[in-house]
């Protein structure tokens, strides 16, 4: 018998084919995806019906494994997938199966993981390098036009990655109890990029190159806040989705 779907749900169908792929960085501020923001961009993207998530995370020893209490080293080390897996259940991929061809858009959350394990950014600075991996796909992502979103401190990798990017890591100055982390503006810059200054409750949209990105923890803030800063981001990854 011949069949015949109304416009309505047609639409529908594309409206529940969206998939985005997150990329993690360990577990922990000060060597891998802060959790807040990490936690924060699966709730997001998630209480869209629309919309399903994969997480995914190199499959690589991290640049140093940190003790949260006191900032001091560990012994030993620990892997970038393994650590991630905290965040996200268990259900986590190597970075290296990532195929933009299978997601909408993607999205990078910050922690120093994204300046230590996605790049060498804590130690290089502006001649930083970014993983291969990583590099791949943000330029497959990007020749297909799909929205990037990034948060906090990952948006250096766009600089570095996307020419004449225009983003956000929240304030290049200010004072530094609030504004901690307010160099890495200048670093932006120095790789190419574009700084626009927002607060923590503004969001920078690049619509020439899909790129989405806002402040979250740059700024010493409440995790409310940054939780809502991650939301900002997200929604408009998601309208350029749709769009």
């Amino acid at each position: 018998m011949l069949q015949i779907r109304s416009p309505s749900l047609q639409l529908h169908a594309r409206a529940l084919s969206t998939k985005v792929a997150v990329v993690l960085s360990g577990c922990g501020v000060y060597d891998g995806t802060e959790v807040t923001e990490g936690v924060s961009t699966l709730i997001h993207l998630s209480s869209h019906a629309d919309t399903t998530v994969q997480c995914y995370a190199p499959d690589k020893m991290q640049m140093h494994a940190i003790n949260h209490t006191n900032g001091e080293e560990h012994d030993t080390n620990r892997n970038v997938l393994v650590e991630s897996a905290r965040i996200a259940r268990g259900a986590v991929s190597p970075l290296a199966a990532l195929d933009s061809s299978n997601y909408s858009a993607l999205v990078i959350p910050g922690g120093f993981g994204a300046a230590k394990n996605l790049s060498s950014f804590a130690v290089d600075g502006a001649d930083m390098t970014v993983d291969p991996d990583l590099v791949t796909i943000i330029d497959s992502f990007r020749s297909e036009s799909k929205p990037i979103g990034m948060c906090c401190i990952a948006p250096i990798i766009a600089a570095k990655t996307i020419p004449n990017a225009k983003l956000t890591v929240g304030q290049s100055s200010g004072p530094e109890e609030i504004w901690p982390h307010s160099g890495a503006a200048g670093g932006c810059e120095a790789m190419g990029a574009s700084h626009v200054d927002t607060d923590i409750d503004g969001v920078c949209v690049d619509i020439d190159n899909k790129l989405v990105t806002s402040a979250a923890y740059m700024k010493n803030a409440t995790p409310s806040e940054v939780h809502h800063s991650v939301g900002k981001m997200v929604t408009e990854v998601l309208k350029m989705v749709s769009n």
